[in-house]
Parts: C-alpha cells; structure tokens; sequence
C-alpha cells in the first residue's frame, strides 16, 4: 500500500524554499542526488532552485497547471472579444469550466454559442484537444499529438492561445515527462508548497 506524507512545510516561492528544503532533507538523512523526480508548476523560480538544489530530478511540469494557463488564454480571449459580443456579457464561469462541471445554465450558454466562428469558442476547442491528449499512454503517442496540437495553436491567430502554446513549448521536456513520470501536484502539492 501506498502512504504519502508532508516531509517538509514552508512559506516562499522562490528558489531559496526549495534551498531550505535540500538543507532539511540533508538534516534527517537524506541526498538530494536520490530525488529522482519532481513535479512542479512553470515558476522560473522552482525550475532554477530544483536544478541547481536537485540536479538528478526529472522535472514533470503539472497538467493541472498547463490547463490553467489555457483556461486563462481563454479568459483573455473572452475579454478582448466582448466588447464586440455582447453575447459573451456575463458568460466568464461557462469558460472557465469543462464540460462535465458547468451548471445546466452554463452548458445551455455554451451550447447555444458552440457553432459560432466566436476566438473564445475556438480557444475552448483548442483547450480540450490539448486535454485530451494526456489520455495518451506513451510519449511516443503523445508527442506527435502535442506537436500537431501546438502548430494548430499557433496558427489559431488568438493572441492569448499563440502566448500559452509558446510558454507550453518552452517547457516541452517537462510537459512530455508526465507521460513518463505520470505525477501530477495533486500527488505532490505538499512539494510545490514545500520547496
């Protein structure tokens, strides 16, 4: 059986917590050099401090991170769009969902809007096939998917999605690593919080 326990606890964001994380795994015996892997969100601040404190971990960047940044493109993408779609006024928690949590008045906004040319319609499409494709068993099935996903992205012409496709792609390794390591911060959010 499994069992999963907070090792470490401490305020920051910066790369000096994850130094103080090192500094007490080291104090109740342990080696930085036997982290094998890591799980964290896009912060520039983790990826230096868990290079340069764990230089042997693989590093997973969260899913659920990644589909908060799209969630956010198309936010953005709802806000730029709005003021000349009025039929977008009041509709931010219908994108902000998927489909299987929108309230019966959300998905009948979405529903009604799906067959729209709307840039917040396509940005929610481009979001889910992105979803989808973490259903993938291997990284040799993810990684032609990820990369016919990213030049739809970025040939979508919404501003928000081409900057979240590009910030995804600037941190390949780590996106196409949860095909391998398959951890996610709802396994590790005591690290993310911890270091």
């Amino acid at each position: 059986e499994d069992h999963r326990r907070v090792v470490f606890a401490t305020e920051g964001k910066d790369a000096e917590t994850v130094e103080r994380f090192r500094e007490d795994l080291e104090a109740h015996g342990g080696k930085a050099e036997q982290v094998q892997e890591a799980c964290l969100d896009m912060s520039a601040a983790f990826i230096r401090g868990l290079t340069e404190e764990f230089p042997e971990a693989k590093l997973t960047f969260d899913n659920f991170h990644l589909m908060q940044l799209l969630t956010e493109a198309i936010d953005d993408t709802r806000r730029q769009e709005q003021p000349t779609h009025p039929e977008l006024k009041g509709t931010r928690f219908t994108w902000l969902k998927n489909d299987w949590n929108r309230t019966d008045k959300q998905q009948a906004t979405f529903d009604a809007l799906r067959s729209s040319s709307l840039a917040t319609i396509r940005a929610t499409h481009i979001k889910s096939v992105f979803q989808d494709i973490f259903a993938a068993e291997s990284v040799q099935e993810a990684e032609p998917l990820l990369k016919a996903w990213y030049f739809w992205a970025t040939h979508s012409r919404i501003g928000p999605v081409i900057k979240a496709a590009k910030t995804i792609k600037n941190h390949w390794a780590g996106v196409l690593r949860w095909f391998v390591s398959r951890i996610s911060n709802g396994v590790l959010e005591a690290i993310n919080s911890l270091i």
